[in-house]
């Protein structure tokens, strides 16, 4: 019998990819903001408690980065309080949770690539509320996966990449800041590498992994580690190749 998969942002950018090839895995339930309100608590518990799934993976959150600044408390609502709720809500029914971050977590001043083991210092609302989901998931002490990601960009959706091709054709001239870092990180490859770390544990039926390497262009390395908490899956930072499939 298939596990049932309870996917959140099913319209986002990840969401979507995930949709497509989550079903590989299970029986895929996969919920926009229409069936879904992150920032009503009890609508969370409702939902997880009637569908009762073994795996749930939330690709929906608050993205709203400047708005964030002036609108903490909805970007906290659906960041930080629906992350740990879903937490609590697996634990209870013995599910695994897959969480997506972002490198808004770090304060940018580090002059090489970031690492799982970094310390986080978010300097905006939006790193800030994403962090204290982190916080509440880890906290929880449920199975649980945590990708950090940056840049992600998609054929669909608002991104930086389709925002400069919709001025590449209106303007002659495009200014563009050149004081930001990142690495840009296409959804498809997410899905994908997010789809086939999960087969593994599936197959390997090892719920403690820990993830190496840090953004840009090397498939995600997975290998089991021994722990005190042999249910404890540290946050790891995704690092995608476009053959992650």
């Amino acid at each position: 019998m298939k596990p049932v998969i309870l996917l959140t942002g099913r319209n986002g950018q990840v969401g979507a990819e995930l949709l497509r090839l989550l079903q590989q895995l299970g029986e895929v339930v996969a919920l926009g903001h229409d069936q879904l309100d992150l920032s009503n608590p009890a609508d969370i518990s409702r939902t997880i408690r009637e569908l009762r799934p073994q795996l749930i993976v939330n690709a929906a959150a608050y993205t709203a980065v400047d708005q964030a600044e002036t609108d903490e408390t909805a970007a906290r609502a659906v960041n930080a309080e629906a992350p740990g709720l879903m937490a609590e809500e697996a634990k209870k029914i013995g599910a695994v949770l897959v969480h997506y971050s972002t490198d808004y977590v770090f304060d940018g001043t580090k002059e090489a690539p970031y690492d799982e083991m970094d310390a986080t210092n978010p300097l905006n609302a939006y790193g800030k509320t994403k962090l204290w989901g982190e916080q509440a998931i880890r906290k929880s002490g449920l199975p649980h996966l945590i990708f950090r990601t940056s840049w992600v960009y998609a054929r669909r959706g608002r991104n930086f990449l389709l925002t400069i091709l919709r001025i590449a054709t209106e303007r002659e001239e495009l200014r563009i800041v050149s004081d930001q870092v990142g690495a840009p990180t296409c959804a498809a490859d997410v899905a994908a590498a997010t789809t086939k770390i999960l087969s593994r544990i599936f197959e390997r039926n090892n719920r403690s992994f820990v993830f190496s390497d840090v953004g840009g262009l090397t498939l995600p390395r997975l290998y089991s580690r021994k722990q005190k908490q042999p249910h404890t899956i540290l946050t790891g930072w995704l690092r995608l190749h476009r053959d992650a499939g």
